[in-house]
């Protein structure tokens, strides 16, 4: 049964077994002692009434009238509640009684009546204690019945009567034999014994009743309010609160359990939060990662590529050479001779033809001997502020032609230890680039917009260039800084221009990321040392920077 698994249960049949224990012994002793007290007060009547007897006989006794005595006996005998009453002499002999049966009749000295003072082999006791002439015994009716026998002595005043045969020196004359009824005694007994135990049985249930009562409202509730508070926490319900009704320890246990929930729930939300902390660090790192991991790719290619164009670049460039001079030679020995003009126009557009081609290869080349050799350059302290308004001086006419506002936030005027030209390099390469992603419209009361700031952040320059062009998908974006990819229509670019302005960064010990979406624009953004901490001006292994 699970309410008998309960604390309250157990408390209160712990509480109902002590109370009907206590109540069974205070009722056996309330019983015992109010015994006691009616048999005492009997037992003082007894005495009374023997007494009275004895004072009331005396005079007659004295004079030697024995019907005066009788008539006393059995007017005495008569009165409610006597049993009997008997007079015995000193051979046992009833000489006076109640019931005229049993005058003249001897009593064995072994019997009930006589085992005080004579003991059970007929004998007389030396000495006879008070309580020894007391006795209960039972009738033939089954009535039982309280006698007391009083010596009657020999005092000096009867021994000298000539109604007297016995000698001054005999102490006990006979023995009055006064027996009581004891069936109201009884009576008055059971009733009263009926009456304690109804009041126990009464009282064991309004105390269980009142005792339930207590447990059930200061122990039982409470405790099962913490319970199903305890449940709602287990399952994750941690804004549940207990109100505290008290101020015993319940109520105080209340209360730390509303604490406990309180910091649980805290701690739970610190944990959400570094979980949710964690994890942005986690997603942040992996991205720095593979932004990293994709720089050294880039790194390997770009070296790998760096060592390609460099040989590559050597070997055309002397063949180039010499094709853009003997094409530019014949181009002039043709024009000497003697040849009709529509075939000397030909052949020499043809020969300018083959000399464009010969100057775009060395175009090419030198752009391969830049990106291969990787040159430190000449490194001073420099404001930014002078770069960037040099480059927007050069490309606003550019600008305005196809409707494009460009504007520039410089924040403090700090100086740079860089390489201006090559930095200048760098950004007109990307203005370039936003400029030429952002389609022309002249005619248009408003076009794109190219956004150039350079904000100072703890040791190195932010710089930024931001535009409202097509943007980018993530497969171009990821392959923008390698050498020789272009999205550019064939004949506008090489590829070269990304891959050079990343070798300058990084060798200036800087980064440079870029951030676009289709539809979104792009922003590319830079970061430079204000100082190096090396001999920048010496050729740096790329690498990428975390």
């Amino acid at each position: 049964m699970k309410l008998a698994r309960t604390i309250a249960f157990r408390l209160f049949l712990l509480i109902a077994t002590l109370q009907t224990v206590i109540l069974f012994f205070l009722a056996y002793g309330t019983i015992s002692v109010q015994q006691s007290t009616l048999m005492d007060q009997l037992k003082t009547n007894l005495v009374r009434i023997s007494d009275i007897i004895a004072r009331s006989t005396r005079h007659s006794m004295m004079q030697n009238r024995k019907e005066d005595v009788h008539e006393i006996i059995a007017s005495i005998g008569r009165e409610p509640g006597i049993a009997g009453l008997r007079i015995y002499n000193k051979a046992g002999t009833v000489v006076f009684g109640t019931s005229s049966a049993d005058v003249n009749t001897t009593v064995d000295r072994r019997a009930e009546v006589c085992v005080s003072c004579h003991g059970a082999d007929g004998r007389a006791r030396p000495t006879v204690e008070p309580a020894m002439l007391t006795r209960i015994f039972s009738g033939p009716d089954g009535v039982r019945s309280f006698g007391m026998v009083t010596p009657i002595r020999n005092e000096p005043e009867c021994a000298g009567r000539d109604c007297h045969a016995s000698p001054a020196d005999m102490s006990i004359l006979g023995v009055l034999d006064v027996q009581v009824s004891l069936a109201q005694v009884d009576r008055e007994l059971a009733a009263g014994r009926n009456r304690l135990i109804a009041l126990s049985v009464i009282a064991a249930l309004a105390v269980g009743l009142i005792s339930g009562a207590f447990i059930w409202m200061v122990v039982r509730r409470p405790v099962k309010r913490l319970m199903v508070g305890m449940d709602m926490v287990a399952d994750g319900k941690l804004d549940h609160r207990l109100t505290p009704r008290t101020r015993d320890e319940i109520g105080q246990l209340a209360r730390r359990f509303n604490d406990m929930t309180e910091d649980l729930a805290a701690a739970r939300k610190e944990l959400t939060e570094w979980s949710r902390t964690l994890e942005e660090r986690v997603n942040e790192k992996t991205r720095a990662l593979e932004r990293a991991h994709r720089q050294m790719v880039t790194v390997e290619k770009m070296a790998s590529l760096g060592n390609l164009a460099s040989s590559v670049a050597h070997e055309l460039n002397n063949p180039l050479e010499g094709i853009l001079t003997f094409a530019k030679l014949l181009s002039k020995r043709i024009s000497r001779m003697n040849l009709p003009p529509e075939e000397l126009k030909s052949t020499v557009e043809d020969l300018a033809l083959v000399a464009d081609e010969a100057q775009r290869c060395g175009d090419i080349v030198k752009n391969l001997l830049v990106f291969a050799r990787q040159k430190g350059g000449s490194f001073q302290p420099v404001p930014v502020g002078e770069i960037v308004d040099r480059c927007v001086r050069l490309l606003r006419h550019h600008a305005e032609m196809r409707n494009i506002s460009i504007r520039q936030e410089v924040g403090n005027p700090d100086l740079v230890e860089c390489d201006p030209h090559q930095i200048e390099q760098v950004l007109i390469a990307l203005m370039m680039n936003a400029i030429e992603a952002m389609p022309a419209n002249p005619s248009a009361g408003a076009g794109g917009r190219l956004d150039l700031s350079a904000t100072p952040s703890g040791e190195v320059m932010v710089v930024r260039v931001r535009d409202t062009g097509t943007g980018m998908s993530e497969e171009t974006l990821a392959r923008i800084f390698e050498p020789f990819f272009t999205t550019k229509s064939e004949g506008k670019g090489v590829g070269l221009g990304l891959a050079i302005a990343y070798g300058i960064i990084e060798r200036h010990r800087g980064t440079i990321e870029a951030e676009s979406a289709p539809g979104r624009g792009t922003t590319f953004t830079m970061t430079l040392p204000l100082k190096q901490t090396t001999d920048a001006s010496r050729p740096l292994a790329a690498t990428p920077q975390p």
